[in-house]
């Protein structure tokens, strides 16, 4: 392997934090559903902040799988907008400085660039690593989306996890955890819970509870009003594009219904049991909302395109 050092390119030195020392790792990708980590890492880099560190690009990503947007002005090309991953020191509300690594999940030499971070964190004298990602959920919208925090942090790590023993794909921010977590750094994850049927859309209420959690667990002051507005013009979509999908709406209601059942048995009040949930006897099954999820997300598209699907 050739040096992970030099994958970094250092445009500064952070300052100097007193107490835990925050890394918050944000990709875009694989694991963006619903475009909540893309929005929680224009959200934090909208505040006051300042570029420390890039990476070169050109060793990690594929630029035909995601080709850079080139501008043509009337007879020649006039610009192209290079992808960047970059580390900026980023000010919270109470003027904590915290490190924010963002840009395109790395398609190639994946051991190479989690070395990098492992000796970034030990350089830039980080104390806690953050990832942050959103994965599809069969949960409803309805509903208060779901938060899983993993990692070696066992004061910051929910428990009990109902995931169990599982294998799952491959992707950046597990392998830095993982490689961190090797290296004896506390680093956790934040994979917010995005309901699956909304994953191909913008949905910034995942961004919110994101970057909530974010706060919680390592108490900067991430104040998220600038996304209210777009979640709540969200909602709104989501209930008009509902009004007229009655197998869907029917699909959301089996949704809530097995929500509610899970809930009731976590907090031991399920005494009322499947019957009183799903009153009607049955809760629709796997093959039965994964098809109706598709149908819903063709007439989305057929409606966003101008189609006349009623």
């Amino acid at each position: 392997m050739r040096n992970p050092a030099d994958l970094i390119t250092w445009h500064g030195e952070p300052t100097p934090v007193e107490g835990r020392s925050v890394l918050v790792h944000a990709f875009t990708g694989f694991l963006d559903a619903g475009g909540a980590t893309a929005m929680a890492s224009r959200l934090l880099q909208s505040r006051e902040h300042r570029l420390l560190a890039t990476f070169d690009v050109d060793e990690v990503l594929d630029y035909r799988a995601r080709r850079p947007v080139l501008t043509f002005v009337t007879d020649h090309f006039a610009a192209v907008d290079m992808p960047q991953i970059a580390l900026h020191e980023v000010l919270d509300d109470a003027g904590t400085p915290f490190l924010l690594l963002s840009g395109p999940e790395p398609d190639y030499q994946w051991q190479r660039f989690g070395a990098a971070i492992v000796d970034l964190v030990r350089t830039t004298g980080t104390t806690l690593t953050v990832g942050l990602s959103a994965i599809p959920w069969p949960a409803p919208h309805t509903r208060p989306l779901g938060i899983t925090i993993h990692g070696n942090v066992a004061s910051l790590v929910e428990a009990p996890h109902t995931a169990g023993n599982i294998q799952v794909p491959g992707h950046i921010g597990g392998l830095i955890e993982l490689s961190l977590s090797q290296a004896g750094e506390n680093a956790i994850g934040i994979a917010t819970h995005v309901p699956h049927y909304l994953g191909q859309f913008e949905y910034p209420a995942a961004a919110i509870a994101m970057v909530e959690a974010l706060s919680q667990a390592t108490g900067l002051v991430l104040p998220v009003d600038d996304l209210r507005a777009p979640a709540s013009r969200a909602e709104g979509e989501i209930a008009q594009q509902l009004q007229n999908n009655e197998e869907f709406v029917t699909i959301v209601r089996a949704l809530e219904q097995q929500y509610d059942q899970m809930a009731a048995l976590r907090t031991g009040n399920a005494a009322g049991g499947a019957s009183e949930l799903a009153p009607e006897g049955r809760v629709a099954s796997g093959d039965e909302i994964a098809a109706q999820v598709e149908q819903f997300l063709a007439d989305m598209h057929g409606r966003e395109s101008g189609d006349d699907l009623d």
